[in-house]
């Protein structure tokens, strides 16, 4: 459960980060169309070292160590991230591994360690490294062949013909299901493509093994909406809707984040929250490869610059975060009078922040995702209620 203050009319903010996003490497060795940090509004990674230097890495970890005595911290999950931050090599997850582990741990915080990666770098020498190290493998995969190919692009050199990853992933993902680096395996992490069908999209997902499978929905705003959203329908509430349906068939046999919270928020507001869903704010700091410290990376669907805070791990702690008088501010109360008066905004918490953005009110907007939102949350009530 996030720290958090609550004021009376339903603001809430943040007073302790317990998850820590570490972009250990600033490129990727992938051209995805659609990619978040690359193809939307900020070129902010365009000046930022490629791997974070060695004198970053250390002040990262005295940070977090200051915050978890601060606070009384005795669970922290760190996230390394990207780019592609198994770019950064062995080396360098190896020695930042081990420094968190020893100093977090020491300060008196389980530390769970963390990895998001496209999968391409998958060899069995790095998957060494992070079993050493006890590290969790989240793999980005859009489905089959055709789907995850579709957007998921390896660079071509010297500006070649691009080429699709997914033989790379599906044999990385071989090698993670192994029985030696099996207990590696976190899940696995879907963009939603409206062209590709969903029930098809799920069993593709689930054919290889993952413990977890979560979806996400492409970023944009009122004023840049993704294909189909914004309208009149709800093309990703049906996707969604589709995709719970085979999943309920199936018998639910991996986890899905973003089901089983609608479940637990619509049965009796238990169900966990995320950027996506839910009142309470995600306790995430985000330190990019020089050590500026950012909000969250979906900003860079609103402005270029909108994640920046102007503070740096270097001369800020993590507590000064927390301070900034522009820090976003979660829960009921700071939404739009439309959100407010829902029935159903204890469950969709307005949605995620930057998908509000736009129509010339800032953040003061339901969700582009609104109607989607709404279809999924309907569907899956009426199914529980069964």
């Amino acid at each position: 459960m996030p720290r958090v203050s609550v004021t009376r009319d339903g603001r809430t903010t943040l007073t302790a980060f317990d998850q820590f996003i570490v972009k250990l490497h600033s490129r990727c060795n992938l051209a995805c169309d659609y990619c978040y940090v690359y193809e939307l509004q900020d070129s902010g990674w365009r000046a930022r070292p490629r791997t974070m230097p060695a004198a970053v890495r250390h002040r990262v970890v005295r940070r977090m160590t200051e915050h978890v005595r601060r606070h009384g911290l005795r669970r922290v999950r760190v996230v390394l991230h990207g780019g592609e931050p198994l770019l950064a090599g062995a080396a360098v997850i190896d020695e930042f591994a081990t420094a968190v582990r020893r100093s977090v741990g020491a300060a008196g915080a389980h530390v769970q360690l963390a990895v998001q990666t496209n999968g391409t770098l998958l060899c069995d020498d790095m998957l060494d490294v992070l079993l050493r190290h006890d590290i969790c493998v989240g793999v980005s995969l859009d489905g089959d062949q055709q789907a995850h190919d579709r957007h998921r692009h390896r660079r071509g050199a010297d500006g070649g013909e691009r080429r699709g990853s997914h033989a790379r992933v599906a044999a990385a993902l071989a090698r993670l299901d192994s029985p030696r680096h099996r207990r590696l395996f976190g899940g696995l992490l879907c963009t939603v493509d409206l062209a590709n069908p969903p029930r098809e999209t799920y069993d593709a997902l689930v054919a290889h093994g993952p413990p977890a499978v979560d979806f996400l929905l492409p970023h944009g705003t009122w004023d840049a909406p993704p294909t189909g959203a914004g309208g009149t329908r709800a093309p990703y509430g049906d996707w969604l809707c589709a995709a719970f349906d085979r999943w309920d068939a199936t018998g639910r046999g991996v986890r899905v984040r973003l089901f089983e919270s609608v479940i637990g928020l619509c049965r009796d507001g238990t169900g966990s929250s995320s950027e996506l869903l839910g009142t309470l704010p995600a306790a995430v700091a985000v330190v990019e490869t020089d050590g500026a410290l950012v909000w969250a990376d979906s900003l860079n669907a609103v402005a270029d610059g909108a994640s920046h805070t102007g503070t740096n791990v270097l001369s800020h702690s993590f507590d000064d975060v927390l301070a900034l008088p522009g820090a976003p501010e979660h829960g009921i109360g700071s939404l739009c009078p439309t959100c407010r008066s829902c029935p159903l905004v204890d469950v969709c918490g307005g949605g995620l922040r930057a998908h509000r953005y736009g129509r010339g009110g800032g953040f003061a907007n339901p969700s582009v995702y609104c109607l989607d939102l709404t279809r999924l949350i309907r569907h899956i009530h009426r199914r529980a209620a069964r």
